[in-house]
């Protein structure tokens, strides 16, 4: 796993070092750097597979004409070097050197051959031109920007701003839509000149045109299967492939264990498919309603793995909020990032790679909104009178808690999200401010910048079919292109990566994906039962509370912590003064906010903290 940075056009050898240095973090153990008149390449290492300096990278072809920078794994690159390894001469046991080869052979088509996450360019003399692509779900990063005919590039947005030609521009359309998503959703990103590359996609350049091409997408039916038990079989088989793929390293490895179902079927195939002792890592919670560690020691005691376990608290958030908000180059609003990165940093002390189980909700239907969207079928049929008059009144009348998804939170949401187009309304129930919140929020300078702006384009791009006999998997396919890639995958990269870790997620192997996109939706949401296939899979592998008990998620006791410990870096970020200087906000509908929470009236959580991240980044990026 690695850091890439460069630029086609006006740069040098010092822009190029600038700019890759500035992400040192996720490639520690070595650096490069080619440099071709125009071109330039860099490289930050982090040793995984051939540790020996042959794995060194910018990595070159034989005769010298095609260059790579590759941040990633494939995961079956030996297979394929197999079939070309009498065409070339190996220097490495690399997966880079592979991809280089077979690129020499068929070009672009290598993105449809190779499977794993990655991030790469490629700069091919031979053509005149340089290759950007991403790989299929997103897993890893690729920021990129042109400024006349230079084209600027990099594994984060803070290795481009180190390129004099970056101007940072604050994009007003990103940060209406950050304060909806709570993240600035794929190809959009928190300023005007910088895009991400979609996933499954690859930009080509030659200083002149500007070329995109997609080599994947998600789809669904690709992988059908003749019934339930099948289904299992399959099943089975995909993720015991997927977790003992991802287990291929040369460093010591270990797995994320939440004691969930997610992680503890992936903690279950990686010990199966280990000869020792796997580690497992989880943090614990003081907070009562938030703990789930006791869940995962269960989980390894019945595998009989080597657990660690690391307590987190409200300390260590106010340590490690500052250091986060200098470290995100651009606003999340997923505080699930604080404890992420502590389980990062502690399973870091011990290994070198993880395994999580990122992916597995989204496959499987497993968050409350598709709950939610289960129940709304009914809602929708109410007579309005009774929704209006009864339900959401009453909804409004409900004492607030501050405990984790407590049911006065749920209520609340469902109800907040409900009206509206429906196409839109998973997103309603995730924002932290809805479209009609804005026009009280910004001030009226900033609001009629904004006016005609969709909110939820995004939502169409990624759009298939709102029939309803498609519906959960239109809504599949929006959390697949959205919330995962664009909120839990950055959470968990810059998380590892902060930390020199790299996390690897079977979930999201590509077959698995398939295979889960074409099962029946009653097979995922029986009732209202989540991840029905994936917990009867499990059943006698995994203890039964472990496999039926209710969803938690990674979440932090923010409501609590936001009118306690962190009250005074939310009041001193959130002041009116300080919003008056900035001129965005208006400063009596932020105290409004505050006030609510503080004295307990309103659970203003994710409007709060959304709020907060984009200040504390403003800070150290605008300012």
């Amino acid at each position: 796993m690695c850091g890439i940075a460069g630029y086609w056009g006006e740069g040098n050898r010092k822009i190029l070092e600038d700019m890759t240095r500035s992400i040192s973090y996720r490639g520690p153990d070595d650096e490069g750097f080619f440099t071709d008149n125009n071109v330039g390449l860099g490289h930050r290492r982090l040793s995984i597979l051939d540790l020996s300096p042959a794995g060194h990278q910018p990595m070159a072809s034989e005769a010298g004409d095609v260059i790579i920078v590759f941040n990633g794994e494939i995961y079956n690159f030996r297979e394929l070097g197999e079939k070309i390894k009498v065409r070339h001469d190996f220097k490495s046991q690399t997966d880079t050197e592979v991809i280089l080869h077979l690129y020499e052979e068929i070009g672009e088509k290598v993105f449809t051959e190779i499977q794993g996450m990655f991030a790469l360019a490629i700069y091919d003399r031979r053509k005149g031109k340089i290759i950007l692509a991403r790989d299929r779900m997103g897993k890893k990063p690729l920021y990129w920007f042109i400024a006349g005919r230079s084209l600027i590039f990099g594994s984060e947005i803070k290795a481009l701003m180190k390129h004099p030609l970056f101007k940072k521009e604050l994009d007003l359309a990103s940060l209406s839509k950050y304060l909806t998503y709570e993240y600035v959703p794929t190809p959009k990103t928190i300023f005007s000149n910088t895009q991400k590359l979609k996933p499954g996609h690859f930009l080509s350049w030659n200083g002149k045109e500007l070329k995109t091409e997609k080599f994947w997408e998600v789809e669904f039916g690709r992988a059908p299967v003749k019934d339930f038990k099948d289904g299992l079989i399959k099943l089975d088989q995909a993720l015991n492939q997927a977790v003992s793929a991802r287990m291929i390293s040369d460093v010591p490895l270990g797995v994320f264990l939440s004691g969930g179902i997610d992680s503890s079927a992936i903690a279950y195939y990686a010990q199966k498919n280990s000869s020792s002792k796997i580690k497992t890592f989880t943090i614990s919670f003081k907070e009562e309603s938030f703990g789930e560690a006791r869940f995962a020691r269960q989980v390894a005691r019945h595998l009989g793995t080597d657990h660690h376990e690391k307590e987190f608290s409200h300390n260590d958030c106010l340590e490690l909020l500052p250091r986060i908000a200098r470290l995100l180059d651009e606003p999340l609003a997923d505080p699930s990032i604080l404890p992420t990165f502590i389980l990062s940093g502690f399973t870091r002390e011990r290994a070198s790679v993880a395994l999580g189980g990122d992916g597995g909700d989204e496959l499987f239907l497993g968050y409350d909104t598709f709950l939610a969207h289960q129940a709304e079928y009914w809602y929708e049929r109410l007579p309005g009178f009774f929704r209006k008059g009864i339900i959401e009144r009453g909804a409004g009348l409900l004492p607030t808690s501050l405990n984790n998804i407590s049911w006065d939170f749920a209520v609340k949401s469902f109800v907040r999200g409900f009206d509206g187009e429906k196409k839109y309304r998973y997103q309603r129930w995730l924002a932290a401010f809805l479209p009609k919140d804005k026009s009280e929020l910004f001030t009226p300078e900033v609001f009629n910048q904004l006016s005609g702006q969709n909110e939820f384009e995004e939502i169409d791009v990624w759009q298939k079919n709102v029939e309803r006999e498609n519906y959960f998997n239109q809504l599949t396919n929006l959390y697949l292109r959205t919330y995962l890639m664009d909120d839990i995958l950055t959470k968990v990269d810059r998380a590892g990566m902060y930390n020199s870790l790299e996390v690897r997620s079977p979930f999201l192997d590509a077959s698995v994906v398939d295979l889960a996109n074409s099962f029946p939706i009653g097979w995922k949401l029986k009732g209202f039962k989540t991840k029905y296939i994936l917990k009867k899979l499990m059943q006698g592998r995994l203890p039964e509370e472990i496999i039926w008990r209710k969803k938690k998620g990674f979440g932090i006791p923010l409501a609590r912590w936001l009118a306690g410990p962190l009250k005074e870096l939310v009041l001193d970020y959130l002041s009116a003064e300080a919003l008056r200087k900035q001129g965005i906000f208006n400063p009596r509908q932020v105290e409004r906010l505050l006030n609510e929470h503080f004295s307990g009236k309103k659970d203003n959580r994710k409007q709060i903290w959304t709020l907060l991240i984009f200040q504390m980044w403003s800070k150290n990026y605008l300012e």
